[in-house]
């Protein structure tokens, strides 16, 4: 029988590690080829870079590991992408924050009227912390200057109405930061830079761990980042591959966890006793698939995208993910 192949861009994950090692069950006839390729400007992974851009802008992979908010942008213009309900990044707000120790800054009203560096408006760390910082701190994202550091993923229609500036060419907001050009910034992956200077740097809470807890208990997920996404016109010839996407991902991630059962699987020597520790006050998996388990997570950041104006009017949830799995 011959199979049908279908090429898959993931990041190294530890969750995507039994796609790497071959581990996870498909299909008879369908073969998974998964490719290491990181986002932006990232180096040193097996395929390349740019994953978020060759999937929007070359339409390069079949199945995509891909930026929650710039694909609900690019879903509310039309975009031949379809998507299933498996989120294999997600990220607290709280934890990401990092602030100048001479800025001042104590607490999240401390940031209105600061200068805070991201990577870009767009980003997903970056929108569902501005919609954080509004909606849990009342700090309002319009009364914060705001420093981008690359260019949009998909540019931006309309205009956001304030001002958004770009950091020097060849400096980073890490280390403006740093330095005392910005009072904060907040990044989905802080660089050495950041996380070498606790002299300058601090994050903005003193417990950021409990701090997401607090907001994991009051809203009950864990904020997703990325989404599984096809191309359209591949699902349009296996229709079946979205529901078989979902399968092999949550397999993999049972995997994964049956990893850590070894306590000495990880570098990190007590890996096995966070992992306790998480479950304890997360539960017993706070990486759920499905869009049921998801659709709070959702519909509340589509709000925010509204709200900055990354898109003209809300969109339903339903409209995100191929009928085949809606249901789920």
């Amino acid at each position: 029988m011959e199979k049908r192949s279908f090429t898959m861009a993931l990041e190294r994950h530890d969750r995507h590690v039994p796609f790497f090692m071959g581990a996870v069950r498909t299909p008879d006839d369908v073969e998974i080829v998964p490719l290491e390729i990181g986002v932006g400007i990232q180096t040193g992974r097996r395929d390349g870079q740019d994953r978020h851009g060759r999937m929007f802008r070359d339409r390069e992979f079949d199945i995509c590991e891909q930026s929650l908010s710039s694909y609900i942008i690019a879903k509310s213009r039309g975009a031949k992408f379809t998507a299933a309900p498996v989120f294999p990044r997600r990220l607290f707000s709280q934890n990401c924050i990092f602030v100048n120790r001479a800025s001042g800054i104590e607490s999240p009203a401390d940031l209105a009227g600061k200068r805070i560096g991201i990577l870009s408006f767009q980003t997903t760390l970056c929108v569902l912390a501005k919609g954080d910082l509004q909606q849990e701190y009342g700090v309002a994202w319009r009364d914060i200057h705001w420093f981008v550091q690359q260019a949009e993923e998909l540019a931006l229609e309309g205009g956001v109405d304030i001002p958004i500036r770009r950091v020097p060419d060849g400096k980073s907001v890490g280390e403006m930061l740093v330095e005392g050009e910005l009072d904060a910034v907040i990044l989905p992956n802080p660089s050495a830079t950041v996380l070498s200077c606790p002299d300058q740097v601090k994050r903005l809470f003193d417990d950021p761990m409990a701090e997401c807890v607090r907001y994991f208990k009051k809203h009950g997920y864990s904020p997703i980042m990325h989404l599984m996404v096809f191309l359209e016109e591949v699902v349009d010839n296996a229709p079946w591959l979205p529901c078989v996407t979902m399968d092999m991902c949550d397999e993999a991630t049972q995997l994964t966890y049956e990893f850590y059962d070894d306590p000495n699987y990880s570098l990190l020597l007590f890996a096995h006793n966070e992992l306790e520790h998480q479950r304890e006050v997360l539960g017993k998996d706070p990486w759920p698939s499905g869009l049921a388990a998801n659709r709070a997570n959702l519909e509340r950041f589509i709000d925010f995208m509204v709200d900055q104006r990354l898109i003209d009017a809300p969109i339903s949830v339903e409209s995100l993910f191929h009928p085949s799995v809606v249901d789920t």
